[in-house]
């Protein structure tokens, strides 16, 4: 089934079903209002959500309206626990090059992972509002996961049965303040400003074939401003979704609604573009000696989309602009 959160002047909004095709909904009234209420009472939500789901592909919801992705916030509006993860090891390879970076011991064996801040999640088309151009704005494109209740110290093959629903992100970036807070150990705070998704959160079922190893088996379809940036596919990612959430849980619990991150798409074969403008940077650098592509400007726009193999959107579109928090 896809849920998503429609706006309702309130911080959480109001949960609804979607079609497959992303053409109408149904509020989950009765059901669960909020997404958070809906994946901490899974066991007894789930099963109706998706008989309401079921109805509103046979047409015969009550009180179905048209879905309009602009009146979206995100599928999970706030989340208690963000942690994103670089799991696609070709990113941080092309990065290390460019650089000159030492590797970081132990990255093909232990999932990097870094804690964000979930307070302030941003919807599909809501605009990009950020401070300065200077600051390097960036975007990441990336597959995402929301669970359950995970135990503490589970194994990856059990996380992986935590995984309920998989979104799709925009994980913002501010390229010149990334580098200090990197240098100082203590991770990301002002380099990661609020994230934007997909405005639909998909159960595994929806991807069918393409839902395989814990992974997105699929391509992320990235443009800026209207021009092709990439299509890089989910499945080479080097870690697989329950391995990260398994890193995440090694030592404590991981609440109902906790969001674990791939961390940006990146393959191996550079024809197929990247899905951040530092990839692309990195690139440049490595084959001509200088990074030729500027980061974002107020007033452009980045879109992302997944076509799943019935050539249908999976997610529904990120199309949103970039401009000046003051604006």
């Amino acid at each position: 089934m896809k849920l998503a959160t429609l706006k309702n002047n309130a911080r959480d909004g109001q949960l609804v079903v979607v079609s497959r095709d992303l053409s109408q909904y149904s509020v989950a009234t009765g059901i669960a209002p909020t997404l958070q209420h809906a994946i901490e009472h899974w066991a007894e939500t789930a099963p109706l959500l998706q008989a309401l789901y079921e109805h509103l592909q046979a047409g015969t919801a009550d009180a179905a309206r048209p879905f309009d992705p602009a009146q979206a916030m995100a599928p999970l509006p706030r989340a208690y626990q963000w942690c994103d993860a670089s799991a696609f090891l070709n990113h941080g390879t092309l990065m290390q090059k460019a650089f000159n970076l030492d590797p970081i011991e132990g990255a093909e064996r232990i999932p990097l992972m870094y804690q964000g801040a979930g307070d302030d999640f941003h919807g599909a088309q809501d605009d990009l509002r950020l401070p300065s151009e200077a600051q390097g704005i960036d975007f990441e494109g990336e597959f995402v996961v929301l669970v359950d209740d995970v135990p503490l110290g589970c194994s990856a093959e059990q996380a992986a049965g935590h995984v309920r629903l998989i979104l799709q992100v925009n994980d913002v970036s501010l390229r010149a303040l990334a580098p200090r807070e990197m240098l100082t150990g203590f991770g990301f705070l002002q380099a990661k400003p609020s994230s934007s998704f997909a405005p639909v959160a998909v159960t595994p079922d929806e991807l069918g074939a393409a839902w395989a190893q814990g992974r997105v088996q699929l391509p992320l379809q990235v443009a800026r401003s209207g021009e092709w940036f990439g299509h890089p596919h989910g499945g080479e990612m080097n870690f697989s979704f329950g391995q990260l959430i398994a890193h995440a849980a090694l030592t404590r619990r991981l609440g109902a609604g906790t969001l674990v991150g791939s961390g940006t798409v990146s393959n191996s074969d550079r024809s197929v573009g990247s899905a951040c403008i530092a990839e692309r940077r990195a690139i440049e650098m490595i084959e001509h000696g200088s990074a030729r592509t500027g980061f974002l400007r107020f007033g452009e726009r980045v879109r992302m989309e997944v076509i799943g193999l019935d050539g249908q959107s999976i997610f529904g579109a990120i199309d949103q602009r970039v401009v000046a928090a003051h604006d």
